[in-house]
């Protein structure tokens, strides 16, 4: 239950950092969306893809994934209740998502996930912030995609097309592969 409720917390934070990119866009909201990820790792609360490269065992991750999720469509409500600029911002990244194509969006969520899984990786090791303070706006303005902050998106943009069936499952998964070259080059560390 307690970890439950941290996966909760896990996601409301990523979900703010999603929310600044909305508001801000470009380099400035790619840098504050960094908020979400070094406020997960201060805090320690367990996210999807700062845990999917260690984590062995499915069930639980899965635990993690199912409440990140459900932080981020409280944001994701909260922001499409909120209108404006952020929404239609949220409704052109779901657009340029899905016209992507699986292939291309499974790829930019490897992409994704490799790079938060360095960056918290190297922040367990060393405590030190700026690998997190520099990956999360290098995985956004590289143009890949982050399953948790996506359902944010999602859900803001409100605009239901078919495709989305084929496409957050991918880059669930992407983001899972990713997360795992680390340990698959190095050695389970």
């Amino acid at each position: 239950m307690e970890e439950n409720r941290k996966s909760l917390f896990a996601g409301i934070l990523i979900g703010l950092g999603a929310c600044g990119f909305l508001a801000l866009g470009g380099i400035p909201g790619a840098v504050i969306f960094a908020f979400g990820l070094i406020t997960v790792v201060l805090s320690g609360t367990p996210l999807y893809t700062g845990r999917a490269g260690v984590m062995k065992e499915i069930g639980p991750l899965a635990a993690i994934w199912l409440f990140n999720v459900l932080g981020c469509i409280l944001l994701g409500l909260m922001m499409k209740a909120l209108g404006g600029e952020a929404v239609e911002r949220a409704r052109s990244v779901v657009a340029g998502r899905l016209a992507q194509g699986p292939a291309r969006a499974f790829l930019r969520a490897v992409g994704c996930g490799l790079i938060i899984d360095i960056a918290v990786w190297l922040y367990r090791e060393t405590k030190n912030i700026l690998p997190v303070l520099f990956g999360v706006p290098l995985f956004i303005l590289c143009g890949f995609y982050h399953s948790i902050a996506d359902v944010v998106y999602l859900v803001a943009a409100w605009k239901w097309s078919p495709a989305i069936l084929w496409y957050y499952p991918l880059i669930v998964l992407g983001n899972y592969a990713g997360c795992n070259v680390r340990r698959v080059v190095l050695g389970s560390k």
